[in-house]
């Protein structure tokens, strides 16, 4: 089984996180996402929705296997934790490909294919908010 993992905060649900996920489950057999903490997202006082909250609305998407939240402390904790064999970043998401494959193979000691899903980046949650 291939597992798929995908993160985000994820606060305002919009067509661009829904063209993210279900491209990502499209990755392989199962996709878990990974809902980024109040706690470790900077603007959080911007934040419409809790964690909590963001968490049921990203369980409620079908193409969505599991969600869960992230870790308090260090994001890799999290990845331990799914061992995924894929990871996925959105477009606007600044991580560098190559540093999270080498971070998160290291953590789980197996080779994890990390990609870039495109498109559907007319969209932003902060945009949105600013309207």
């Amino acid at each position: 089984m291939k597992t798929v993992m995908a993160q985000g905060a994820f606060d305002i649900l919009h067509p661009g996180h829904i063209h993210y996920l279900k491209e990502s489950s499209r990755m392989g057999d199962e996709l878990v996402v990974v809902i980024a903490r109040d706690s470790r997202i900077e603007k959080r006082k911007d934040l419409v929705f809790s964690e909590d909250e963001r968490k049921e609305m990203i369980k409620a998407l079908e193409s969505v296997d599991r969600a869960i939240l992230g870790s308090e402390t260090d994001i890799y904790d999290t990845v331990r934790d799914v061992n995924p064999d894929v990871i996925t970043l959105g477009y606007d998401q600044k991580h560098d490909r190559e540093e999270v494959r080498e971070l998160a193979e290291d953590t789980v000691g197996h080779e994890v294919e990390v990609l870039r899903i495109e498109g559907k980046n007319e969209y932003s949650s902060t945009d949105i908010k600013n309207r």
